[in-house]
């Protein structure tokens, strides 16, 4: 019995022994997760090619890889339980600006879904190339191509085609084509103009990425107004002014050689589109500057859409008669005025913004819209009639606490004879609203009565508490109106009537017109007043929103409107627009 016994305890453990084998033999086996190391930090240029790598470990076998580019995904692969992987993959540097850092991050997971670490890879955008400089100086004959890869440095009077002066006939002639993206800069020292002369053309279309930009050529930091010429165009349209006992023809304000005019309104000077000028408005002679862009008896066959004039040291648009229309333009802290119509102009324009810096006006005075027949107001012909419509003039006046220059004037000045009719246009900031100035041999008061002067839709919109009035009244500036009565600030004196009311009663009574005496009313965004990028786009739910109340004027030229100013919900400035052209460094491929 006792063996029997010892024999029952020696198969109980045998089987005990068996059973715990077992148990072991059926426990899944235990490996450490997956382990990532990425490749090393990279400096790279755009379009440069740089390798993303990374090592991975995983005793258990690998499952899946995930690689991740600023958060998005780069790659995903499936793995096949591989236990070790060098992974490689090439990444070629966008058009990111210098000092950008692209990060690459890794994770692994393995067979049984053991997630590793995340593992990174920086590759920071380095400084990238600086383009060749060519320069350009003298009279451009033929077909003339300008490319982005380069930057045209402007010499001087750079002529395209050449002009026989009086009659109009040019004894050379060229088509100037500049591929958008394209930067020119014009030479300070010798005054660098670009002139397109009478029977030749400009064709500079850029797009919203790559605008066309004329600039200044000193470095960051160096740049101011005047630092070279502009942009001319010399058309073969109409004008009302005589030179030499011709009429019909003129030289442009300097006397460089820019003439201008013919009997053509319908003349073809090319295209312009996304084109921006920057720091343009250098003196020919004392007293005589250049415009940003200056056009001369341009007809309506030429192209002007998405045109920003910055920092001009003069008049930011200045049309001298012709028939050319335009949208979509932007003039961004000129010295003198931002639109200025004159000798005959009978164009149409829709959708323009005029922004000032406080402290920077004319000695002559700034105004947003300054408008006349010609300088003595004369009954010649044509007489400029052009037709405006969705303008915004932002004057420097944020609030009543901001120092402004003691010559800024008017938010529109009509004077001289004008006949243009304006629709749809905001103004504020100004010390005066709208002046419709009697001065000349014929009087605008009198166009206004006739219906010749027309004011439609225009909202006029004061700074609150700045003086009695919200427009500058009160000590040293004792005529600051919304739309003035009297015609100097020294001694004020009645104006004319309109018919039988002041001025400011006919504005009134015109179809759709107001006057606010606070701007913030409308809708306008305080950044309009500002340095930088501002907010363009109108606040709906305003008391007197500007998102509503307008219509387009009559004509095929004009798009159908419903608001007032150049904005309601959209940005037409995106992309291509510069608000910060003085930190720009335009010397680098982009």
């Amino acid at each position: 019995m006792f063996k029997s016994i010892k024999m029952l305890r020696t198969i109980a453990l045998l089987l005990s022994t068996a059973v715990i084998f077992n148990a072991c033999k059926e426990e899944e086996e235990v490996f450490p997760a997956p382990t990532i190391a990425a490749g090393a930090a990279a400096n790279a240029k755009t379009g440069d090619v740089v390798k993303i790598t990374a090592t991975l470990n995983a005793p258990g076998g690998l499952k899946t890889l995930t690689v991740l580019k600023n958060g998005q995904t780069f790659e995903s692969k499936a793995l096949t339980g591989e236990t070790t992987l060098s992974y490689t993959k090439d990444y070629t540097v966008e058009n990111l600006p210098v000092g950008s850092t692209v990060v690459f991050t890794f994770q692994a997971t393995d067979s049984k879904d053991q997630a590793s670490t995340i593992a990174t890879q920086i590759v920071t955008v380095s400084a990238v190339p600086s383009k060749p400089i060519v320069d350009v100086s003298g009279t451009l004959e033929g077909n003339i191509s300008w490319t982005k890869g380069n930057i045209y440095r402007l010499k001087g009077f750079v002529r395209v085609g050449e002009d026989a002066k009086i009659d109009g006939t040019p004894t050379k002639t060229g088509t100037l084509t500049i591929e958008a993206g394209t930067v020119i800069i014009g030479e300070r020292s010798s005054k660098a103009t670009l002139i397109i002369q009478r029977g030749s053309k400009i064709i500079a279309n850029g797009t919203a990425d790559a605008p066309i930009v004329f600039t200044s050529e000193r470095a960051i930091g160096e740049r101011e107004a005047g630092d070279w010429g502009g942009l001319v165009i010399c058309g073969r349209g109409l004008n009302n002014l005589t030179t030499g006992g011709v009429k019909g023809v003129a030289e442009l304000e300097g006397q460089y050689g820019a003439f201008h005019g013919g009997t053509d309104n319908a003349d073809n000077s090319g295209s312009l589109k996304y084109v921006r000028v920057e720091y343009a408005g250098i003196p020919i002679n004392p007293n005589q500057e250049v415009n940003s862009f200056t056009f001369g008896s341009v007809g309506s066959g030429t192209t002007m859409e998405y045109l920003q004039a910055s920092y001009g040291g003069d008049d930011s648009f200045e049309w001298f008669g012709g028939a050319v229309n335009g949208k979509y333009l932007i003039a961004y802290r000129g010295l003198d005025d931002d639109f200025d119509i004159d000798n005959g102009f009978s164009g149409n324009l829709q959708y323009g913004i005029g922004l000032r810096g406080a402290a920077v006006a004319d000695q002559s005075g700034s105004n947003g819209f300054e408008i006349d027949n010609d300088g003595s107001g004369t009954a010649n012909t044509p007489v400029t009639s052009a037709t405006l419509s969705n303008f915004s003039l932002i004057g420097p006046k944020l609030d009543n606490t901001t120092a402004i220059s003691v010559q800024y004037q008017n938010g529109m000045h009509l004077r001289r004879n004008a006949q243009v009719k304006i629709h749809n246009t905001v103004v504020t900031g100004f010390p005066n609203g709208i002046f419709i100035d009697p001065s000349g041999a014929v009087s605008t008061l009198q166009n206004a009565a006739d219906g010749k002067l027309v004011l439609n839709r225009v909202v006029v919109s004061g700074v609150k508490s700045w003086g009695s009035n919200s427009f500058g009244a009160g000590a040293g500036n004792p005529n600051g109106f919304a739309v003035r009565d009297v015609n100097t600030a020294t001694t004020p004196v009645a104006l004319a009537n309109i018919g039988t009311q002041k001025p400011s009663e006919w504005f009134a009574a015109q179809p759709g017109n107001k006057i606010l005496t606070d701007w913030t009313l409308t809708g306008l965004s305080n950044t309009l007043f500002v340095a930088g990028t501002p907010t363009f786009t109108v606040g709906a739910s305003a008391a007197e929103t500007l998102t509503k109340g307008g219509q387009a004027p009559a004509g095929a030229f004009f798009t159908a409107t419903d608001f007032i100013g150049a904005f309601k919900d959209m940005d037409w400035t995106a992309k291509w627009a510069n608000f910060n052209s003085g930190t720009t460094d335009y010397t680098k491929v982009q």
